[in-house]
């Protein structure tokens, strides 16, 4: 279950990456209002959030020279059986290595295993700062979302509280099938027979 090219390969996340996993959130949760969590979660925490995520939809990491560089998951976008075309997506990109597409290539990569899901919305929801030389956010992360084809749906006002400050959040879209009278069926990730091949490095 791996998509090689150059010398970047994207593969299906297992419980045994979570510590490497984690070493790439955990200063996001320190030292940044990118994630709103407030402590860096454990070890076994993050190996039973990868064990929930894959139950239904697909996480992948991207591994450059032996080593994981980022991930991409999608998660449920609401619970209610009606929002089943619907997912939230999470990038997180090694903060040593952004700036070279590893991002751009998660995202193309989790999108083609979404596609054959039959999800037709993508949803980000991403921390916002209105201060231009705010230290803990910058948003960058609209920025990509923009370049990757994702639109501004909403904005919610000073909903989150880190570091002393309000942020706000908001969430933007990307459509990536047709809204026809028919949806399409939707399969979960384990029903999926994945062979990833032939992505582009970035």
């Amino acid at each position: 279950m791996s998509m090689t090219e150059g010398t970047m390969e994207l593969r299906i996340v297992s419980e045994n990456d979570a510590e490497e996993l984690l070493n790439i959130y955990a200063p996001y949760v320190r030292d940044t209002a990118i994630s709103f969590e407030y402590q860096v979660p454990s070890a076994a925490e993050f190996r039973r959030r990868i064990r929930s995520i894959l139950r239904s939809y697909p996480y992948i990491a991207a591994i450059e020279d032996g080593k994981i560089r980022g991930y991409s998951y999608a998660g449920a976008f609401k619970e209610r059986e009606a929002y089943r075309h619907a997912v939230e997506m999470t990038v997180y990109v090694d903060r040593q290595c952004r700036g070279r597409g590893i991002g751009t290539a998660l995202y193309a990569g989790i999108e083609k295993i979404l596609i054959r899901q039959g999800i037709l919305n993508l949803n980000a929801c991403i921390g916002y700062t209105p201060r231009s030389n705010d230290p803990y956010l910058t948003n960058a992360s609209m920025t990509f979302h923009e370049h990757e084809g994702y639109h501004l749906a909403g904005r919610f006002e000073k909903c989150g509280y880190k570091f002393n400050n309000w942020y706000d959040m908001i969430w933007m879209e990307k459509l990536i099938g047709e809204h026809s009278a028919d949806a399409p069926v939707f399969k979960s990730f384990p029903e999926l027979e994945i062979s990833l091949k032939g992505t582009s490095k970035n």
